[in-house]
């Protein structure tokens, strides 16, 4: 497939937004849903087996107006620089229910940790698929998680994220919750409708709606963005909160949502595209 637009696999899927891609050589392999994609880019060309065009270019976000998007949030000479450096960098569209237990079980894991955890259970719960002479396993239906036992998901390393896990995965089967109807429903309807899943704060509920729901207003906030704000973004914010906020490590619930405004009035509609950026520029300049 010919690109037309600009496009980095490498920098879309090194970002620190998904944790089932693989890279072999030059070469990718990613589960996502039901689908194995083998994929790889020289230049201008993306190769691929085990899709359809139209399923990559969702995936990717390659129908994402790139430059408009950048025009609305170079807002400032430090958002410049990472745009610059990752240029071609997009949001990639997973799957909402794999997308939601894998920032489950996310919390105060590094990214390497939580790709071995979504790898275990997935070989544990998840069906087993041969592609291009390799196995790979699904993600774990709801099903499969709703009924699996505490002790079972414990052993693929979740920890205490075991019973968010399943209590989860029992409510959305049991309340024949639809995650895809999210994307129809404004962001913050769609916000409070996943904080009543359990382990769900505002940082996971953010991650799950920027990353699987299309709500480009989300901004993430962890550790690395807060770092951010306060270097380079603090005299947007009052005084007394940024004394606060450089005194702990993490963040009050009143101190997200106060980032989170900031950054929905400052960057505007594609805030979550800024904040994915800030993210990996400043993850990758250490």
């Amino acid at each position: 497939m010919h690109l037309t637009v600009a496009f980095d696999l490498d920098f879309s899927l090194c970002c620190g937004q998904v944790f089932r891609w693989q890279k072999t050589g030059d070469t990718w392999y990613g589960v996502i849903g039901e689908t194995v994609l083998k994929i790889r880019q020289v230049g201008n060309e993306l190769e691929f087996e085990g899709a359809k065009e139209e399923f990559v270019r969702h995936y990717f976000g390659l129908n994402d107006d790139l430059t408009h998007i950048r025009l609305c949030v170079a807002k400032d000479s430090f958002i410049k620089k990472a745009l610059t450096q990752f240029e071609g960098l997009r949001l990639i569209r997973q799957d909402p229910w794999s997308c939601l237990i894998g920032f489950i079980c996310s919390a105060y894991k590094n990214i390497a940790a939580i790709e071995q955890m979504l790898k275990k259970l997935s070989e544990k719960y998840g069906k087993k698929q041969v592609f291009d002479g390799k196995e790979f396993y699904l993600f774990p239906t709801i099903e499969s998680l709703a009924w699996a036992s505490e002790s079972g998901l414990r052993e693929c390393g979740l920890g205490y994220r075991a019973k968010y896990v399943q209590l989860t995965a029992r409510k959305i089967l049991e309340e024949k919750i639809d995650l895809n109807a999210l994307k129809g429903r404004s962001y913050l309807d769609a916000r409070k409708q996943l904080l009543e899943f359990y382990g769900v704060g505002l940082k996971v509920a953010d991650c799950v709606l920027l990353f699987s729901l299309e709500k480009f207003e989300a901004f993430p906030v962890d550790v690395w963005v807060k770092r951010v704000i306060l270097n380079h973004y603090a005299d947007q914010l009052p005084s007394e909160m940024v004394k606060k906020m450089q005194s702990h490590n993490s963040l009050t619930n009143g101190e997200y949502l106060k980032i989170g405004e900031f950054a929905r009035g400052y960057f505007g509609r594609y805030a979550g595209y800024a904040q994915e950026y800030l993210y990996h520029y400043e993850r990758t300049q250490r």
